[in-house]
């Protein structure tokens, strides 16, 4: 008997100690007046809801799975930012003390029907001098290209993952760089954002205080999310399945997606939509990392008008995966892994502006410290390895709707062919630091054509989807 009533103590005992992962958070939307705002999507990663009339909102939550709370900001009110970073959510760990959980939001004076977007993909600084790269050559870049912008209309970054290279103390000089860059910087996970000690939340035991996530979330918050500008909703998720050590699958979870559901539900069908991740999806070339569940985000996306942004692979890759989802697979800021000043497909090192008025989309690909007219780059004849006699461009912004055309002395003589092939550029800057080049390395947006014999100079012209002709003349 004295063994049960003893027993019976301990598990009590035990009980009372257990830690409390569920509850009913609360808070508020306001405005800078501290009116409430109404309609404002409020999710804890799980759980969706929007605000009454007073601004309220309340949500039940499992700090299990859950570890935000944030807010997909109207667009009739300004992004929220803390030097230059986004703010945009609440940790859980303090969410759960209060009931006074207060997103504050300022009412912009006038509707901003007009912005810029500046697609950045793959800082991966591994190290002091690729940070005083980013830092001196990037960041410098981005700052020109701000100032000139925000004069016109508001400019919002975003990158696209891998910010550092596995090397998670560099996290804070990255996040001091996005200070006075003149726009409101907000981040994707890559797969080297990841503290490799760890597996991700999802295949963490449950409960476990730490995981792959953790320094990320410290910085910038959770990796899905959503806000509104203008006319364009902007949505960010993981596709990395992160295993520890390195180790990943490109992929999408069930969660996930249910997330990306919920989310849009919210959304007017035939609103535009940005999507931001890592991973490529729809790739044609070196199509081995295409993540895993591409097909059901395109099957979420299919009532909208899709602009779907991406990295990891260090090479342009535009593809139209149906008349109203495109596919921006952008070369990286530091190219090749800060090797030179390509990436792998022979583009320089940049990013893209993207330029939105309304529900009207144009982009343009900034090579840093050049100017926005570079837009392809050619190879005389005997300059390419593989294509002896022939004028080859590199045309890296290039999708189906472009084209690229060339005379000879004056005289039109058509489109030039596009073959792939490994860029010659490319394949030199690697050889000079000792690097061996794959053969899979192929770029898709190489064209070439034989020049007449006895010609004096070929003028190529590459015309862009917009109908902007960018042309150079060089002598044979």
């Amino acid at each position: 008997m004295k063994l049960k009533v003893f027993l019976f103590l301990l598990l009590a005992s035990s009980s009372s100690f257990a830690q409390q992962t569920r509850f009913q958070v609360k808070g508020q939307g306001l405005d800078t007046k501290g009116h409430g705002i109404q309609n404002v999507v409020v999710n804890d990663g799980v759980h969706f809801t929007v605000t009454d009339a007073s601004g309220n909102w309340t949500i039940d939550t499992d700090t299990l799975y859950s570890k935000f709370v944030s807010i997909s900001t109207p667009s009739a009110y300004k992004l929220p930012q803390r030097d230059g970073l986004a703010i945009f959510y609440k940790p859980m760990r303090d969410v759960v003390k209060t009931s006074n959980n207060k997103f504050i939001l300022e009412r912009r004076k006038k509707p901003c029907t007009s912005f810029s977007y500046i697609a950045i993909s793959d800082p991966q600084v591994l190290n002091e001098d690729e940070m005083n790269r980013w830092r001196n050559e990037t960041v410098r870049d981005l700052r020109h290209v701000t100032d000139s912008l925000d004069k016109q209309r508001e400019v919002v970054g975003m990158t696209l993952g891998d910010l550092v290279f596995d090397n998670m103390p560099l996290y804070n000089e990255y996040k001091q760089s996005c200070k006075n860059l003149g726009l409101t910087m907000f981040q994707t996970i890559g797969n080297h954002d990841f503290d490799k000690k760890y597996q991700d939340l999802q295949n963490m035991r449950i409960g476990a205080p730490i995981y792959a996530e953790h320094f990320y979330n410290q910085y910038f918050g959770p990796t899905d999310y959503s806000f509104n500008i203008g006319d364009i909703h902007v949505i960010t998720m993981k596709n990395i399945n992160y295993v520890g050590h390195k180790k990943y699958i490109e992929a999408v979870t069930d969660a996930q997606l249910a997330w990306l559901e919920h989310d849009l539900s919210y959304v007017p069908k035939g609103s535009t939509v940005f999507i931001n991740m890592h991973a490529a999806g729809w790739n044609k070339y070196n199509n081995s990392g295409n993540f895993k569940g591409a097909s059901d985000v395109a099957e979420l996306l299919k009532d909208y008008k899709v602009h779907f942004f991406c990295g990891h692979t260090h090479y342009f890759q535009n593809i139209v995966v149906n008349p109203n989802f495109f596919q921006h697979n952008i070369g990286a800021a530091c190219g090749a892994w800060w090797a030179g000043n390509l990436s792998v497909c022979g583009a320089p090192n940049g990013y893209l502006v993207v330029d939105v008025n309304g529900i009207d989309v144009k982009w343009h690909f900034k090579p840093t410290g050049g100017s926005f007219s570079e837009q392809f780059r050619v190879y005389m004849p005997g300059k390419f390895r593989t294509q002896p006699g022939m004028v080859v461009a590199n045309v890296w912004d290039w999708d189906p709707d472009c084209k690229v055309t060339y005379s000879i002395d004056g005289v039109e003589k058509g489109n030039m062919e596009q073959f792939a092939d490994i860029d010659d550029d490319y394949i030199y800057q690697q050889n000079r630091i000792g690097k061996k080049v794959t053969p899979e390395r192929l770029t898709g947006h190489l064209f070439r054509c034989t020049p007449d014999k006895g010609a004096k100079k070929i003028t190529i012209m590459f015309t862009n989807r917009f109908g902007e002709k960018y042309s150079r003349t060089y002598s044979l």
